[in-house]
């Protein structure tokens, strides 16, 4: 464990950002956000064979499903975490959606938005807040 990372019994909660109860990360860069999904939910979910992204351009709103990913396991749908335009897609996960298992907070990020709305009303979990719910999921 680092100082800016906190581990659940293996699952890794980085701490530089914000969480939705739907295993969505976001993290504040400048004047946009980046977005992906947790270490707790690429484990659920095991091998990542899909991934399905809103294009650039798209206005999304917080909570609603913004894309699919799929694994070997089951498909997921995947929530807006803040209502906003999309201002960039990993397009490097069309062909290697595999970087969500290798690196779920690194090259394995997914969209970069614009928000519409501060962060800070977003109704976002903290990393402390995250890795208390995956004690009682796992609990």
């Amino acid at each position: 464990m680092t100082p800016d990372e906190i581990v659940v019994e293996g699952y890794i909660v980085k701490t530089d950002r914000f969480y939705t109860k739907s295993d969505e990360w976001l993290k504040v860069e400048g004047n946009l956000t980046i977005m992906g999904i947790t270490d707790y939910a690429q484990k659920q979910l095991q091998d990542i064979t899909f991934v399905e992204l809103p294009e650039p351009g798209t206005q999304v709103s917080r909570g609603e499903s913004i894309g699919t990913i799929e694994s070997v396991k089951a498909a997921a749908e995947i929530y807006a975490p803040i209502s906003g335009e999309v201002v960039e897609t990993n397009t490097e996960l069309e062909d290697t959606p595999e970087l969500v298992n290798q690196d779920p907070y690194g090259s394995g990020w997914m969209i970069k938005i614009k928000p519409s709305e501060p962060v800070e009303d977003a109704g976002l979990l903290t990393p402390e807040q995250y890795a208390e719910l995956i004690r009682e999921r796992i609990h």
